[in-house]
């Protein structure tokens, strides 16, 4: 049972409690009335009796998503990665200010939501979304906080998302380009780089970050474990990639792989070697974008609306999806965080798909009976 003291004008609670057997009480003061301070205690014991941790001291939600994004998030993402956190991290300290993470309601991070959505595209308010619920569940298996105000709340956007992933060639049209791609394929290294792009669905940081000992030619495996700065905002020379699970080992055709071993054999080695160098450039790789004004001409020879590079990493994944190929292979091939993020990305690809295996679902049944 709570003891409960006046102290001058107002009540305090004491709350018996043991951590490792040892006493621990639980005080708190400030309350206006002896009712107060009474209701107060009896919500601590309830939790101390459901094994739960109570939890006085108030902590700032920009101050706990800052040590949560430190402790979780930068030993192993990229430093590009690493300020889209930041991103969000600003986002919450210009609405929240210093408010306690204990003191949100669901209420509370809906406005957030509709705030700062009221200028921003679909992408960027998901974005920061899902950083804070994921920030928000830990909070609360930690016991920092009781409820999820994440859940059920609904993101809102106004801007029309520049969605590169609607971006990308269907699978006849990159049939087409990857036959210019091999027709030129001795033009210049740049069109050895798009040919990847499209066989492989890298992410371009992690095409110019390929040496060539990440080729295996006896298994046409490719080894994906690091990027290389090539824009200003990058980290200098190697970098880490995206995420833990974009470490990968991609199986690979053996057209492109035969491809790479002759140029390895007439090609000279670089200090770093890097598959994709470029002495003249800039960064020390062929630059992103040198890459998109040499895809740009070639589909438009093709009489095919432009994409960027980015572009093929979508095609690459929308032809896979498109020829039946598992979407958990998928994503675990392009290197994604998790399938969720793989199922957000191709909700086009998949609607498509849904609609042939309508059609194959109710055919089936048709022809077992006639």
């Amino acid at each position: 049972m709570a003891s409960i003291q006046k102290r001058g004008k107002t009540y305090q609670y004491t709350v018996s409690n043991k951590i490792n057997g040892k006493q621990a009480p639980i005080r708190k003061g400030g309350f206006r009335t002896k009712k107060e301070a009474l209701i107060a205690a009896a919500e601590i014991e309830a939790k101390l009796a459901k094994g739960l941790n109570p939890v006085n001291k108030k902590i700032p939600l920009s101050e706990y998503f800052e040590n949560w994004v430190e402790l979780y998030k930068t030993p192993i993402i990229s430093t590009t990665t690493l300020k889209h956190y930041e991103y969000s991290l600003n986002a919450i300290k210009d609405y929240f200010s210093d408010t306690p993470i204990q003191n949100i309601k669901r209420q509370d991070y809906q406005k957030f939501l509709n705030w700062f959505g009221n200028n921003k595209a679909k992408e960027t308010v998901a974005k920061v979304h899902g950083h804070i619920k994921s920030c928000i569940k830990d909070a609360v298996e930690e016991q920092l906080i009781y409820f999820d105000f994440t859940r059920k709340t609904q993101p809102t956007w106004t801007n029309q998302a520049k969605r590169s992933v609607e971006k990308h060639l269907n699978y006849y049209e990159s049939k087409q380009l990857l036959q210019s791609l091999w027709k030129n394929i001795n033009e210049g290294l740049g069109y050895s780089l798009l040919l990847l792009g499209l066989t492989s669905g890298m992410r371009f940081g992690e095409l110019v970050g390929l040496t060539r000992k990440d080729f295996d030619f006896e298994y046409n495996t490719i080894n994906i474990d690091k990027t290389w700065g090539y824009k200003k905002n990058s980290p200098t020379g190697f970098g880490k990639t995206k995420n833990e699970q974009s470490n990968r080992i991609i199986k690979m055709d053996q057209l492109t792989m035969n491809h790479f071993k002759e140029l390895f054999n007439t090609t000279p080695a670089n200090i770093h070697q890097l598959v994709f160098y470029s002495p003249e450039s800039k960064y020390k790789v062929i630059s992103n974008t040198n890459a998109n004004k040499l895809l740009k001409k070639l589909l438009t020879n093709l009489d095919i609306e432009p994409i960027t590079v980015h572009g093929l990493r979508h095609t690459h994944a929308s032809v896979l999806l498109y020829k039946k190929t598992s979407i958990h292979y998928v994503s675990e091939r392009l290197g994604h965080s998790d399938i969720e993020t793989t199922l957000k990305e191709y909700t086009h690809v998949l609607k498509e798909l849904r609609l042939q295996d309508e059609n194959v679902t109710v055919k089936t049944f048709k022809n077992m009976i006639v």
